[in-house]
C-alpha cells in the first residue's frame, strides 16, 4: 500500500499502532479548541507552545493509560505530533475555540455559521473523555481536556482557560 501512495513528493508511512492513531486523530481536535481560545485571547506564540506542548502530554497520558500496548514513536509520526500541531495552527476546531472567545452562539449555532452544518469533533470528543476521565476520577490530571470541555459546555469562562495552563500537574512534578 505504501508503495502506491510514496512519490516524490509525498511520503507515507505505515504505522502499525492502530489505536493510537485513531486516539491521536480523535484527541488532537480538544486541544486545537484549546488553542483557538489561547489565539482568541491574544496569548501569543510562546502560550500557544505551551498549548500544544502540555496537550501533548494530556495525549500521552491519556493513551498510554486507556491503550498499554500504545508506542511512543507513533506520537512522532504524521498522525500524532505533526497532526496536532496542523491542527492547532489551522483547523476548524482552532477556530472554534476562538469563536467561543467573542461569541456567546451556542455550538449549533457556531457550527452553522462557521462550518455551514458540519460538526466540529472538539466539544463532542472532550464531552466523552470528560464522562469518562470523571469515571476513573482523573479529572485532576487532565486540566486542559477538562476546560475545553467545560467552556464548549459554557460551564467555564474562556478567560479562565489560562490557569489549566498555569497549575497543569506537569509544572508540579519537577
Amino acid at each position: 500500500m505504501k508503495n502506491l501512495f510514496d512519490t516524490t513528493y509525498f511520503r507515507c508511512s505505515v504505522v502499525e499502532d492502530a489505536a493510537t492513531v485513531e486516539a491521536c486523530g480523535a484527541l488532537k481536535n480538544v486541544v486545537a479548541v484549546g488553542a483557538g481560545i489561547g489565539d482568541g485571547h491574544k496569548m501569543g506564540d510562546n502560550t500557544k507552545a505551551a498549548i500544544v506542548r502540555l496537550g501533548m502530554l494530556e495525549i500521552i497520558e491519556f493513551i498510554d493509560f486507556f491503550f498499554k500496548e500504545s508506542n511512543l514513536r507513533t506520537y512522532f509520526e504524521s498522525c500524532g505530533l505533526a497532526d496536532l500541531v496542523t491542527t492547532c495552527h489551522g483547523g476548524r476546531n482552532r477556530k472554534l475555540g476562538e469563536a467561543l472567545v467573542y461569541s456567546n452562539k451556542t455550538l449549533i449555532e457556531l457550527e452553522e455559521e462557521i462550518l455551514k452544518g458540519q460538526s466540529f469533533q472538539g466539544p463532542l470528543v472532550a464531552k466523552a473523555v470528560f464522562e469518562i476521565l470523571k469515571s476513573k476520577k482523573m479529572v485532576e490530571k487532565f486540566p486542559i481536556f477538562v476546560a475545553v470541555h467545560l467552556i464548549c459546555q459554557r460551564k467555564m469562562k474562556t478567560s479562565e482557560f489560562i490557569n489549566s495552563l498555569m497549575n497543569h500537574p506537569e509544572h508540579k512534578t519537577h
